[in-house]
């Protein structure tokens, strides 16, 4: 909720921007893009076995990609609250699929205030109407991948013809085309792909369906030593995808480990080509900001709004702390960030809105948890960096009957507590990587010294980490979450009919 120190600091920088308008103007626009679901490793800078994403790498040759880039809480909704405040999921009110308050204080209302010329196009899935943007079109809920609708203020729904990415991408293009000129802007353009149930367009289609993509080492991980939540989890390959994400029956006769041989194919087939539909999105908001001369004062991040498994585990998805769901990718490219840099530190997406600000020349408020990752993004190595990940996920039993669970990640190691179920994990990253070996499974070897004294350290740094934090145990107990559905706030709008893509953002103005 925005107090009253914070309000009249937002008038008073909303006045001294609107009159030092010739400063802003030289002030950089900032173009976030963010994808749904998007691994880290199904991006070639990243290093993918799977695919290629050379629009995506032109970020990463021309600009900065972050190594170690972290999520807080790997889910949709509470994932893009932490966007949007720079706040953990306990401080910002949406620890699960829950309704964004509106009213509460956060960066594109600082930005703003800030004279900057504001807009969201895409994604939004807070259940709330945007707030602190001047022109939005956004998706109801998830959306819809096939001739999406899109809500516009004044309580109306657009549909549009055509595929959903290709339409965000155009959408993005058009606010960019019509915005004001004399004011710098930002802009968070965000896609629904490549979430379930993954509907590539034909023209991507093509492109993988004679692929045979390689399967993970762990695709057929059986849980040996982590016996606390995955053995009873769905979200499987094996077990737990259906017709609707295979799009057809399997060829007669398959079972066992060639079915799931099978299942993993179609699923990767299809994820990669949505995967390849954003990447050819950034591409298209780049060549754009270059034909325009815009490229030179704009910077472009790329982020997602948490990892995902593909096949890892033998699992799709995200919401466990293991590595492919706590991982995203962050690549940043304009004017002061060093090209081809490769900054190491631990960064989350608590950073990200503290980031917009400080590149904006703007003062980041006290309530925003994060750092700003400007001077990463310039090459410097500031000191006192933090060295540890704290993450907590909370929608416990959730739709894949994940058990929730916190956690804190090192350089070297991870620890991960089941606190329902009173169990911990502990990994040691450096010689398992893959996360296979539970070092607190084996009761002997749990007792050796070493990790019975790596096993207190990492215990005691949870607790360092959420004194910091002001985690306090709030919504542990799911009849203690805030209610309201994701998509429930948006029946009040009626539709009124199918728009170009030139007219539904004119309705936004």
């Amino acid at each position: 909720m925005m107090n009253q120190r914070s309000t009249l600091r937002l008038v008073a920088l909303s006045v001294l921007f609107g009159a030092t308008l010739a400063v802003a103007k030289e002030r950089p626009n900032i173009i976030f893009i963010f994808s749904d679901d998007h691994a880290e490793h199904a991006i070639s800078a990243y290093g993918s076995k799977v695919n290629q994403t050379p629009q995506i790498d032109r970020l990463a040759t021309g600009g900065a990609r972050f190594s170690n880039s972290f999520v807080t809480n790997s889910i949709c909704t509470p994932s893009r609250a932490t966007l949007l405040t720079g706040q953990y999921s306990h401080l910002n009110g949406v620890p699960v699929f829950n309704r964004f308050d509106g009213s509460r204080d956060h960066v594109a209302k600082h930005l703003q205030a800030g004279g900057y010329h504001t807009g969201m196009v895409g994604k939004w899935h807070l259940g709330s109407d945007p707030t602190g943007f001047d022109r939005w079109i956004v998706l109801p809920g998830q959306g819809a991948y096939w001739d999406p609708t899109f809500l516009v203020p004044g309580t109306r729904k657009l549909s549009i013809k055509g595929h959903c990415t290709d339409i965000t991408t155009d959408l993005g293009i058009e606010w960019l085309e019509t915005r004001p000129k004399d004011k710098p802007f930002f802009l968070m353009l965000h896609q629904k792909a490549p979430h379930r149930q993954w509907q590539p367009t034909e023209r991507h289609v093509e492109m993988f369906k004679d692929k045979v993509i390689p399967e993970p080492e762990t695709l057929w991980d059986d849980y040996a030593t982590r016996p606390a939540a995955l053995p009873e989890n769905r979200q499987t390959i094996a077990r737990n995808l259906y017709r609707r994400d295979l799009k057809q029956e399997p060829p007669a006769g398959l079972e066992g480990k060639e079915l799931v041989k099978w299942k993993y194919q179609r699923y990767m087939q299809d994820y990669l080509a949505c995967v390849q539909g954003v990447d050819d999105g950034v591409g298209k908001v780049l060549d754009y900001l270059d034909d325009k001369g815009l490229a030179e004062n704009t910077i472009v991040m790329y982020s997602a709004d948490n990892g995902w498994y593909l096949g890892d585990l033998g699992l799709y998805d995200k919401r466990f702390m293991y590595e492919p769901g706590l991982r995203v990718p962050l690549l940043a490219r304009g004017p002061g960030i060093k090209a081809g840099s490769v900054p190491d530190q631990f960064v989350a997406n608590i950073d990200l809105a503290p980031t917009f600000l400080d590149l904006a020349g703007l003062p980041v408020p006290e309530f925003m948890q994060g750092r700003s990752l400007a001077p990463l993004l310039r090459g410097e190595s500031p000191a006192e960096w933090r060295d540890t990940i704290y993450y907590r996920y909370y929608h416990d039993p959730g739709h894949h009957n994940t058990a929730a669970h916190l956690g804190v990640r090192t350089a070297t190691h991870k620890l991960i507590f089941y606190w329902k179920k009173d169990a911990y994990e502990m990994f040691d990253l450096i010689n398992d990587p893959t996360e296979q070996h539970n070092l607190l499974f084996d009761e002997a070897e749990a007792g050796k010294p070493e990790i019975a004294a790596m096993f207190v350290e990492l215990k005691a740094e949870i607790k360092r980490l959420q004194k910091q934090f002001k985690d306090d145990g709030q919504y542990a107990d799911s009849s203690t979450w805030p209610r309201g559905s994701a998509d429930g706030p948006f029946g009040h709008y009626q539709q009124i009919g199918e728009k170009s893509v030139a007219d539904a953002i004119a309705e936004t103005e």
